[in-house]
């Protein structure tokens, strides 16, 4: 499958629609309800506009780059957005400037020099920190403060673990949508009003109204820490995962910054969340069966159509869904997305991808990263970080000549 080509024509010939996919198409619901939920919450964002343009966003990404490629919120705008209560328009905002600057450098072809620059160690460090993070937010969601028994329990939380382990190898019945279905179904055992409470009929997305301080909120408080993230993780770690997972079939860090730019730039200013690529969500959806661009397929036309059909009345429902499982889950994705650090065989990488990926879990990717590439030119006894920047570059060009 690695050779099969890259054109549209050619992902949608490739495009396989089956249970499989179906199952890698929830693999990434633990980190994608639990952000999404809480901007809903907080922050007051329509969630039939964001299921919509998400879904939207999943379809043409999956055929545009013919792999489960992830749609997820952008963790840093999420994250501060949840804590500080931003506001719609500041959230807006702040994903249209970091679109912005996303397409900036994959219109110029800056993206593809940060690429070539930054060594394999430092993204295996980046990767192994998401792992670590992810999977400890999966074990606060699993068995954090849950009750032994009930709706939302660590025994609903073995049980997943117990499902997942034993349906991994299957490919006739597809683990995570088994355990999706156990969590409807203990909701609709423990509290059968939220299905009751469905409404059909969606509100017709709108322009937001911005105004200067929505602009100046929405670049120092959710763009400024969002772009180290969406590089590294949305585009260098995808890159190089897409290509240890799809071999020719990778996708090129100059497509995902435009991709990332494109979105955001025609959905934010409707209302919807600031959309990225993770890599954790790309491990996810491989870990559970995604093989071709029908795990966004399916899960993109999923999205539109609950979107379409129930809007922002899945709100109550969505909202209490087992944490527990949705937990395991996640940590089965935290797992795939370190164990492709196993590549690092010396032990001077092993020692600084292990020194980087501490650093980055305990401050955040943007010091951590720092920290590494310091740390990577000091043990190669380079004099100079900015000759060793370029020194990658100066070697093509030399090629060239």
């Amino acid at each position: 499958m690695n050779g099969e080509p890259k054109s549209f024509r050619g992902n949608l010939a490739s495009l396989r629609l089956n249970r499989m996919e179906a199952a890698g198409a929830v693999g990434d619901l633990g980190t994608f309800f639990p952000l999404l939920i809480g901007m809903v919450s907080r922050c007051g964002l329509n969630l039939g506009h964001a299921l919509l343009f998400a879904g939207i966003a999943g379809v043409a990404a999956g055929l545009t780059f013919g792999i489960p490629l992830p749609i997820q919120p952008m963790k840093a705008i999420a994250i501060v957005a949840i804590a500080e209560g931003l506001s719609v328009p500041e959230i807006a905002a702040a994903g249209i400037l970091t679109g912005a600057v996303m397409l900036l450098l994959g219109v110029t072809g800056l993206i593809e020099r940060f690429n070539r620059a930054v060594p394999r160690v430092l993204v295996r460090a980046v990767q192994l920190a998401l792992g670590i993070k992810l999977l400890t937010t999966a074990l606060a969601m699993s068995v954090g403060s849950r009750p032994w028994i009930g709706g939302d329990s660590i025994a609903l939380a073995v049980a997943s673990l117990v499902l997942l382990l034993w349906l991994r190898s299957s490919q006739r019945i597809p683990g995570p949508l088994v355990v999706c279905l156990l969590g409807l179904a203990a909701l609709a055992v423990s509290q059968p009003h939220l299905f009751a409470a469905l409404r059909l009929g969606l509100d017709r997305p709108a322009l937001q109204s911005i105004s200067k301080s929505d602009w100046i909120a929405g670049l120092w408080r959710g763009t400024l820490p969002q772009i180290p993230l969406t590089v590294l993780n949305s585009v260098v770690a995808v890159s190089l995962l897409s290509a240890d997972l799809f071999g020719e079939r990778r996708a090129e860090p100059r497509k995902l910054a435009l991709s990332l730019g494109v979105l955001n730039l025609l959905s934010c200013p409707f209302g919807a969340m600031p959309m990225c690529h993770g890599a954790g969500g790309l491990a996810a959806h491989y870990r559970f069966g995604g093989r071709t661009a029908g795990c966004a397929v399916i899960l993109g036309v999923t999205n539109i159509a609950l979107a379409v059909v129930f809007g922002s009345s899945l709100m109550p429902l969505l909202s209490q869904f087992p944490r527990s499982m949705l937990g395991v889950m996640l940590a089965f994705a935290a797992i795939q997305l370190m164990l492709v650090c196993r590549d690092q065989k010396e032990p001077r990488d092993i020692l600084a991808m292990l020194a980087t990926a501490l650093v980055c879990v305990f401050t955040n990717l943007a010091v951590g990263f720092a920290f590494g590439w310091i740390l990577a030119v000091w043990s190669r006894d380079f004099s100079l970080p900015f000759s060793w920047l370029f020194r990658p570059i100066g070697k093509r060009y030399k090629k060239a000549d």
